[in-house]
């Protein structure tokens, strides 16, 4: 590897984000160690000026200001910071045999039977009345307890293997073990006043959330509490050429996005990088690409430049910007062959994969990327000798995915798809290469200086 400090970061980036709140923590703490400041300390920005706008902790947008009139449009990185995981529900804790568990809600598209038997980590805030928020880590130091879902063994398990996957492990048992209680030993007088009776597992559990961590029960109801593989980033293979981890969907895009513009100097057009929560539902949401985030904070850079803010100014400048949407494609599976267009398909190790359209059978939901702006692109990445491959999800009748570049291409601009190849997609744990992840990086980093 060329890039060991990048690759080093990078995993470092997914051991302490593991939600879209820390995601944003940490890019942030990263941009203003690189020069950026918050936009709302700022009465007007000039060329070279960098600035950053956040929406509730979960989004959050980075602008280099360039040289070149704001109406001539900008170059965006756009990713999104939110996985796939369990949520934790608003009444959750319930006592069930002597087991406590914490109920859960799945969030985006899993595969449920993945998530059980797995070391598990609670992590989130919970907001308390009196306007205090408590952030939760657990189960990922060495000394921290971790949270599991059970699964029926082998032996009893005859029904259970004759259902679907989709159905053998339904969304309302994934819920997690958090504690055990002791039966009562049976009394051969059930009317004896000695029998023994013991304590409430569940107010045993409450009462350790409540010393350790000053959570009540009924603080839930104000939580936002994310249920995730418990454990760091690791390389995998012996010859240490890939990487496992959880999260990579698209965190492997947001994070070599938000590198590349930390390090963008001199640019002509203002560089952006955008990293948006809630794409795995559906871009919804005030965090969501979906909302009016984007748009609101490149208000909030026009109405600080000279030239004034004007709606038309705002207009134009977003239909003329350039964009990549910087999201991950299915890597070909050799072991799932068949699902595949193998020579329309990214490998890894191949470099930054551009998806000219994304969406399912019949391009369902899709934006169809212009060939001219696909030309410009090509001719910048080999200039800039960045290795790059074209692909599509999977076979055209297998199904497909969306990301958040039909929302971007709403307002007139340029879009591409391009991100980094995953094996194991939306698995608790991810596969992506090394060698990706830092062509990404180079690809993202010419891109912003595409004129």
């Amino acid at each position: 590897m060329k890039n060991e400090n990048l690759i080093n970061d990078y995993k470092a980036f997914l051991d302490n984000g593991k939600t879209e709140r820390e995601c944003v923590s940490q890019i942030i703490a990263l941009a203003q160690k690189a020069g950026f400041k918050d936009i709302f300390e700022c009465d007007s920005l000039k060329n070279g000026d960098k600035v950053y706008v956040q929406k509730m902790n979960k989004a959050i947008a980075l602008f280099v200001v360039g040289s070149s009139p704001i109406e001539e449009g900008m170059n965006i990185l756009g990713a999104h910071i939110d996985s796939p995981r369990l949520d934790v529900k608003q009444n959750p804790l319930y006592e069930n045999n002597f087991l406590v568990y914490l109920n859960t809600h799945y969030y985006g598209g899993i595969k449920k039977y993945q998530w059980v038997t797995l070391p598990l980590a609670l992590h989130g805030v919970v907001c308390k009345k009196d306007g205090s928020v408590l952030k939760i880590s657990v189960g990922e130091e060495k000394s921290d307890p971790v949270f599991c879902i059970s699964d029926i063994l082998p032996h009893l398990a005859q029904k259970q293997m004759k259902e679907t996957a989709s159905d053998f492990i339904s969304g309302e048992s994934l819920d997690l073990i958090l504690g055990s209680g002791e039966p009562s030993k049976d009394d051969e007088d059930e009317k004896s006043e000695k029998k023994e009776k013991k304590p409430s597992a569940k107010k045993a559990i409450l009462e350790i959330l409540k010393e350790k961590y000053g959570i009540e029960e009924d603080d839930f109801g104000s939580a936002e509490i994310e249920v995730v593989p418990a454990g760091f980033s690791r390389d995998l293979g012996f010859d240490r050429s890939l990487i496992l981890a959880y999260g990579q969907d698209d965190r492997s895009c947001a994070y070599t996005s938000a590198r590349a513009i930390f390090e963008s100097e001199n640019v002509k057009r203002t560089a952006c990088c955008l990293c948006v929560d809630k794409e795995e539902i559906g871009s919804v949401g005030a965090t969501g690409m979906g909302s009016h985030f984007f748009e609101n904070a490149v208000a909030e850079v026009i109405a600080r430049l000279s030239e004034g803010y004007s709606e038309l100014t705002l207009r134009r400048c977003l239909a003329n910007c350039n964009m990549l949407s910087s999201d991950v494609n299915a890597a070909f599976d050799p072991m799932n062959a068949d699902l595949f267009d193998k020579a329309n398909a990214s490998f890894l190790n191949g470099g930054i994969v551009f998806n000219k359209y994304t969406g399912s059978r019949g391009k369902s939901g899709a934006s169809d990327a212009n060939p001219e702006f696909i030309a410009r692109l090509r001719g910048l990445l080999d200039k800039a000798g960045v290795k790059y491959q074209m692909a599509e999800l999977g076979k055209v009748d297998q199904g497909g995915g969306g990301t958040i570049a039909y929302l971007a291409a709403k307002y007139g601009m340029n879009v591409l798809d391009a991100g980094v190849s995953v094996l194991s997609m939306h698995a608790p744990w991810e596969i992506t290469a090394k060698k990706d992840i830092e062509e990404a990086f180079n690809a993202y980093k010419a891109f912003l200086t595409l004129e």
